[in-house]
């Protein structure tokens, strides 16, 4: 004899639908990345706001790109790695995570010598990743990155 189902059932069901449908949503591997690059004025450095990535013949760790993409005096975030490259003065390369550590939003652009947060404002200087305007009271944590020849991979 079936029974109408209960209010209990019908969320425990619906809990295991959504834990069964979120398993696909993380990173897939493939290795694409979608990229904001901005100039030192906060222009858009690259139109296709992607980045061939991969891994280096050398096994030096996974290519972000070119050092071309990364402008004097700017930087670029590859949000798939969640990692933002920055080249402080020409030559110079120094990477940080792409989270924001206020309350952990993606930062999304690298303008005026800071890498920025759009949720709640916070700017981070692009030689260090120390606060340069909170609400944030840490700095970026630094990531290892190497270049090789004209590409930077990550560490």
């Amino acid at each position: 004899m079936n029974q109408p189902a209960t209010r209990r059932t019908l969320l425990a069901t619906g809990a295991a639908t959504l834990a069964v449908c979120c398993v696909g949503c993380g990173d897939d591997g493939d290795g694409s990345s979608a990229a904001a690059s901005t100039s030192p004025s906060g222009e858009n450095a690259s139109a296709s706001g992607t980045s061939d990535s991969g891994t280096s013949d050398s096994g030096d760790g996974q290519a972000l790109g070119s050092v071309s993409e990364i402008p004097e005096g700017g930087g670029k975030i590859f949000a798939a790695q969640k990692v933002v490259v920055t080249q402080p003065t020409k030559g110079e390369y120094k990477a940080f995570a792409a989270i924001c550590t206020h309350q952990g939003c993606t930062l999304n652009r690298v303008a005026n010598g800071t890498i920025d947060c759009p949720c709640h404002s916070s700017r981070f200087r692009i030689s260090d990743g120390s606060v340069a305007q909170g609400p944030a009271t840490e700095p970026l944590a630094a990531k290892e990155i190497m270049v090789h020849g004209n590409m930077v991979h990550l560490g």
